[in-house]
């Protein structure tokens, strides 16, 4: 079963906001085995719509059109759907109740009449209802192809996708199943692990696919196989998974749909009742974030310091001053206290810490940029490496990050 989603708004084509709703939807169509063929964004305007879904129902079973279902004159969709279905809008009863049980809820503004207008929709439409908004969902077939508008709000939008889109295809659509295995690795290029692999790839099932997925500091290696039997599917992705596992054994770092390495620290350091701090220069913080983002954090993190200057590191880390003009600001040296300050400064087991040149700039060091050192500090001590991070700052950063997460995680593993 195919499907095409269509993101309409001008704020999307301008970038005044990402996209995320088509990340969602291809991703829980995924689950059930519906597959995007494509994802097109448009102007709210009615010559372009009538077009493109014309083309959308040429090529999907189901179209998924999201954005423009609004109260304003600029929100068209209802009414070029009217049009392209040779429809009329109708009242609803049951969405005008909720348009008036929302106003008097959740506002103390009036209820306009364009608000009221909410609670039109096509006639041919079975309605989808909206818990969370005014503007409800709409199912909509024409010919083999069905057409399912909702509104632009990502929670709305999620809410309708779970409880009133999901269920209904699974009910009304016999669909093929799409196994999908992400193995995560760290520390290695793309280029490096494709030579690494290269006659397990050859010799892969002709009905698996495999994908290298690279981003800063790891690579994601995905198997997808698609078709009718989910137990064969199953036994084929879990072999060929198997035997990557003992060819990547000390590179991989868990699964995507499972655990990022991140989450796995922080598992870790919870089943160890071991707590963590960091002390950031360059990175910004960037480590303390991703910490800070996995539900009881505080558990296990305790906080950071983001000594951005070389006085932060100075004054609130206590940094020697004569230790950073023998050995640079960008340093083992320097790490190494920071890290060992850090870990006593908020008392705990172990801590982290980065110093670097990230550019674009050498900034108050002499270092190349690209230059990184990251420093780990516990009871039994403290280490730090060096590394050559490349010329990007991003890159610099990000590869940083996930550095340093590989060598907290070898530390926490020895206790």
């Amino acid at each position: 079963m195919l499907a095409e989603i269509i993101t309409i708004g001008d704020e999307i084509l301008i970038g005044q906001i990402v996209d995320t709703n088509s990340a969602f939807i291809a991703k829980e169509f995924n689950k059930i085995g519906v597959s995007v063929v494509q994802i097109t964004s448009i102007q709210d305007d009615k010559s372009q719509i009538l077009q493109t879904l014309k083309e959308a129902e040429s090529r999907a079973d189901i179209v998924i059109i999201t954005g423009g279902l609004g109260p304003t004159k600029d929100d068209i969709t209802k009414h070029t759907l009217c049009e392209y279905f040779q429809d009329t809008l109708v009242e609803d009863k049951k969405v005008l109740l909720h348009v008036e049980h929302i106003f008097k809820k959740y506002t103390t503004a009036p209820l306009l009449q364009v608000n009221k207008n909410q609670a039109l929709v096509p006639s041919k439409a079975q309605v989808l209802h909206n818990e969370y908004g005014t503007a409800p969902g709409m199912w909509m077939q024409n010919n083999s192809s069905v057409f399912v508008s909702l509104p632009g709000v990502p929670f709305e939008m999620k809410y309708l996708m779970s409880h009133e889109v999901i269920p209904k295809i699974q009910k009304e659509f016999k669909r093929p199943f799409i196994i999908h295995k992400t193995i995560v690795t760290y520390g290695i290029g793309e280029s490096a692990l494709a030579e690494k692999i290269e006659a397990w790839e050859d010799n892969l099932p002709s009905t698996v696919k495999l994908a290298y997925l690279p981003s800063l500091g790891k690579v994601r290696l995905r198997l997808t196989t698609k078709g009718t039997d989910l137990q064969k599917l199953e036994e084929i992705i879990k072999l060929e998974t198997q035997k990557l596992y003992i060819l990547l054994h000390e590179i991989v770092h868990g699964e995507e749909d499972e655990e990022s390495l991140e989450e796995i620290i922080a598992k870790l350091l919870t089943q160890k009742k071991l707590t963590l701090s960091t002390a950031e220069s360059f990175t910004g913080g960037k480590i303390g974030e991703l910490f800070t983002e996995i539900p009881g954090a505080s558990k296990y993190y305790k906080g950071t310091v983001v000594s951005y200057a070389t006085e932060a590191k100075i004054n609130i880390l206590k940094v020697p001053e004569a230790l950073i003009e023998k050995h640079s600001v960008v340093s083992a040296a320097v790490a190494e206290a920071m890290a060992q300050n850090v870990r006593k400064l908020l008392k705990t087991d172990f801590s982290v810490a980065t110093t670097g040149n990230a550019g674009p700039l050498k900034g108050d060091s002499n270092e190349e940029v690209g230059t990184v050192f990251i420093a780990v500090a516990s009871e039994k001590g403290v280490f730090s490496e060096r590394f050559m991070m490349g010329s990007q700052r991003e890159r610099v950063v990000q590869k940083s990050v996930y550095k340093a997460f590989e060598m907290l995680q070898k530390e926490i593993l020895k206790f």
